[in-house]
């Protein structure tokens, strides 16, 4: 199975740049790595759920949410301190503190099944993006996620920035 694997977050985007990257890059499965999948105000609605899902499915788009793929309370809140020490507010954050990459590594990436992430992708899926919120994907869980996908599957990862 050859799979490319891509990077998409939805920060300084707008509804036509975000669905018009995913189209160029002609993304066939959506994967969201969103513990919440809704986003506060009008701004980036699009990609609350079930509009997002319901765009994603008229594009052709494959939709997945993997819950487990978030960081948890304990991993969120040690970025947050490494953010605060810095003085950073998190849309401004350039990179991930190793205190979260070591937390979530731990919490998450150690059990992290790739053959079971590709048999709930499917079979079909040849163009998967990993999607989070964050612009900047150094400064998004879904590097790391894409990383070890990237190195189990031989495979390169491209970050779409509309």
């Amino acid at each position: 199975m050859s799979i490319s694997i891509y990077t998409l977050g939805v920060y300084e985007t707008t509804e036509e740049q975000f669905f018009g990257a995913l189209t160029e890059s002609q993304i066939d499965t959506f994967c969201d790595i969103r513990y919440r999948r809704g986003m506060r105000g009008a701004k980036y609605s699009y990609v609350n759920s079930r509009y997002l899902q319901a765009k994603l499915a008229e594009l052709g788009i494959c939709y997945v949410h993997f819950r487990e793929l978030a960081p948890n309370d304990t991993v969120r809140i040690a970025q947050k301190l490494a953010d605060e020490k810095l003085g950073l507010r998190k849309r401004h954050r350039q990179k991930l503190s190793a205190d979260f990459i070591a937390a979530y590594t731990e919490s998450v990436l150690r059990s992290f099944d790739v053959t079971r992430f590709l048999q709930t992708i499917g079979e079909n899926a040849e163009r998967i993006v990993l999607f989070c919120v964050e612009r900047r994907p150094e400064a998004c869980h879904r590097s790391l996620i894409a990383r070890k996908l990237a190195q189990e599957m031989c495979s390169p990862v491209t970050d779409i920035t509309p």
